[in-house]
């Protein structure tokens, strides 16, 4: 009788605007009116932001927590994904603040929005009270249906110079007896040729204190960084990818060692061995990292080596695409 009770008031709470429930029981309880979370709006969504002419990428996740909470994760322009505590929907509007992570300014980011269509399109207050506009578009699946056949391997760096890439700003990158390497902070490093599916050899150093990563389809950053041996593995620790997926165990050996990682990306599918150890084996990357350089999903995208952050050096970068 008593999971009857239990049952049959919990369907009462997802009642839209049912001002009253009555029990086996007989007695009436009121019941104040709930609304249902919108399903058009639970989901990941890519944005673009307007900054003032220049187009930024961004994202968003939500989700139902419980009955009709909605929490979820968003990602901004730099910095890892951060969690939502409460996403507030009313009338097809929504609305959630998160605090100031790498940013300058103090105050909370605010984004608000509403359902358009397929699409959700709205306003973001940053921390530094600058306002912006944006659009989002749901974000593809990426799910495959056979498995990848691989094509031929191809070097992206030849050890003499930067043929196949470009900077995204003033150029701090050389090479120098096969080495290539951006010896201060400065700008990034991006393949011409652009990928979808692709195995990924990389052969990295960096020295103590070091930081840097590689991005796969331009997207989704695999963390690079001095991290100490006996940290407990983190997201945005060495061999993460940036703020989703942790290490299974920290690997690093250390600032000043040439250092392998051998990635595989399939879809949203992602297998990172670092020194020759499995750390992340086939796991979905759920969407963009900081520092991408768009939200676009669906699209290939190319090989990009952060190059803003210290001192990096790679010697031999290989990748096999998927025919």
């Amino acid at each position: 009788m008593r999971k009857n009770l239990i049952v049959f008031g919990m369907s009462c709470l997802l009642m839209v605007g049912s001002a009253e429930c009555l029990f086996a029981s007989g007695n009436k309880v009121a019941v104040k009116p709930q609304t249902v979370a919108p399903k058009d709006l639970i989901g990941r969504w890519d944005i673009t932001v307007d900054e003032n002419g220049k187009s930024a990428p961004s994202w968003l996740e939500v989700k139902l927590s419980g009955f009709r909470t909605l929490v979820g994760y968003f990602v901004a322009s730099s910095g890892s994904a951060r969690p939502v505590a409460e996403v507030k929907f009313d009338n097809g509007k929504f609305r959630f603040e998160i605090p100031p992570q790498w940013e300058n300014g103090s105050q909370n980011l605010v984004i608000e929005g509403e359902l358009v269509g397929d699409g959700i399109q709205g306003t973001m207050v940053t921390s530094e009270g600058k306002k912006y506009t944006w659009k989002g578009v749901k974000a593809p699946y990426l799910k495959r249906t056979a498995a990848p056949v691989w094509g031929k391997s191809i070097n992206l760096f030849n050890g003499k110079d930067l043929t196949g890439w470009k900077a995204t700003g003033q150029n701090q990158w050389v090479v120098k007896d096969g080495i290539l390497t951006s010896p201060k902070p400065g700008s990034n490093l991006i393949t011409d040729q652009k990928f979808e599916d692709f195995k990924l050899h990389v052969e990295f150093k960096y020295p103590k204190g070091g930081n840097s990563g590689v991005y796969l389809r331009g997207r989704y950053e695999t963390q690079i960084e001095d991290s100490p041996k006996d940290a407990h593995p983190n997201s945005v620790l060495f061999g993460g990818i940036y703020g989703f997926l942790t290490a299974n165990e920290m690997v690093t050996l250390g600032p000043d060692q040439w250092q392998t990682y051998d990635i595989t990306l399939v879809g949203r599918m992602v297998t990172v061995v670092a020194n020759g150890k499995t750390i992340i084996s086939n796991q979905e990357i759920p969407g963009i990292t900081g520092g991408a350089l768009d939200s676009n999903e669906g699209e290939p995208g190319p090989i990009y080596l952060q190059g803003d952050h210290q001192p990096i050096e790679y010697r031999k970068i290989v990748i096999t695409p998927a025919r």
